[in-house]
């Protein structure tokens, strides 16, 4: 289903190449998170319910799985670069219109196209795998994967102290500014990698089919981020709200600023790809997932109380990085020359996870509010937990 790896010369991973990935990873993810915290006063600019502002949330994460399934595997096919550069520009298109969207219908049309073009972290990402040396894969995917953590944690908070102070339209026109530059820089000093996949579009598309056939260690890896991915966008999706309420009494900034708790979590992350390199990746996604689960048990107690809900965003952030993590480093170890395909398959269902999670989230919130909230990124977190035990124990008999 793939050509044959060839030993022709690529560029080296070097400490330059490594940050600017890392910061294009960071500030490209942002574009996807930007509007959770802008929610509610999103909501009371188009005079809409709560319920028909977190759509716009929902829609933006299945345009992100759109951009994985049917633009990523492109990366096996066609030159990196090229690729990546002309994402940028649809991205900053997208940008624009939801900066001037006189509708909630065009700003969420607008937010799945920004959804669907701001998956080139998941192109830069397979692309550091393959130019990094194999004994140090893990560290190198850490510091990107801080990168994206903390982009996707800091840019609640960016937004929502842009949008307390400025108006949630002005968080959209700096975002346009920022992939503008982050574009030059790209196109500067990125290198070029060619690809490794000779077939046609069709055929590296319906060898994603054949990948899930036969790779049980990627449809586990799969299984797991994509249930860990649904918890923590429940909480995050839902979280405006619960800081509204009268125990709280707060707005978009302070929602906001809870990304500054998570992105001491997501610090962990260049420690988690060390341990990935050295430590069993089985048994440290264990470790991890106990983590999740932990989080949510100490948010179920903490519906009126701030410290509780800090140390709660620590160790989900933590639970929840760290298990993505060891993932990749066990799907980029499987067939080097399918990374990007391997990785379409366990971030498509990453996101399609992300997407249930804000979805049922926004069911139980009207209904049960935050109780239920907890209930669903709990018992999530046992579902995976259980079958990543079970994964186990096939894996240690085989």
């Amino acid at each position: 289903m793939t050509a044959t790896h060839t030993s022709k010369d690529h560029p080296h991973l070097t400490k330059f190449t490594l940050w600017i990935m890392t910061i294009a990873t960071g500030l490209v993810v942002a574009n996807i998170y930007y509007n959770q915290p802008l929610l509610a006063d999103i909501a009371h600019t188009f005079n809409i319910t709560d319920k028909k502002a977190q759509q716009l949330s929902l829609f933006t994460q299945i345009g992100y799985a759109s951009g994985l399934l049917f633009i990523v595997p492109l990366g096996d096919m066609v030159k990196r670069k090229r690729l990546i550069l002309i994402d940028f520009v649809l991205m900053i298109l997208s940008l624009l219109i939801s900066a001037i969207a006189p509708s909630i219908l065009i700003l969420t049309i607008a937010g799945f196209l920004l959804g669907l073009s701001s998956i080139i972290p998941q192109l830069l990402i397979p692309m550091a795998a393959h130019l990094a040396k194999p004994h140090e894969r893990g560290k190198k995917l850490g510091f990107i994967m801080s990168g994206l953590l903390i982009g996707i944690l800091l840019s609640r908070t960016l937004s929502g102290f842009v949008g307390e102070h400025f108006g949630w339209r002005s968080m959209y026109y700096i975002a346009t500014g920022l992939m503008l530059a982050m574009w030059l820089m790209i196109f500067f000093f990125l290198p070029e990698v060619e690809p490794d996949y000779k077939g046609n579009y069709k055929k590296l598309m319906t060898s994603l089919i054949h990948l899930i056939k036969t790779q049980p260690k990627l449809r586990m890896a799969a299984f797991r981020g994509a249930l860990c991915f649904a918890g923590f966008s429940a909480f995050w999706t839902t979280l405006v709200f619960l800081l509204k309420q009268p125990q709280f009494n707060e707005g978009s900034a302070a929602a906001g600023a809870f990304g500054l708790v998570g992105a001491f979590g997501a610090l962990a992350a260049g420690l988690m790809g060390r341990l990935s390199d050295k430590m069993n990746s089985y048994k440290l996604s264990g470790y991890t997932l106990l983590l999740v689960l932990i989080s949510y048990v100490v948010f179920y107690f903490s519906s009126n109380s701030i410290a509780g809900l800090i140390i709660g965003v620590i160790i989900l952030d933590m639970g929840v990085q760290a298990t993505h993590i060891s993932n990749q480093s066990i799907i980029f170890a499987l067939i080097p020359e399918a990374r990007n395909r391997l990785n379409t398959v366990y971030m498509v269902s990453y996101f399609i996870g992300g997407a249930s999670g804000t979805f049922l989230a926004s069911l139980l919130w009207k209904n049960y509010q935050w109780t239920g909230v907890c209930a669903i990124g709990g018992g999530l977190a046992i579902i995976a937990l259980a079958a990543h035990l079970l994964s186990y124990q096939k894996h240690v008999r085989n």
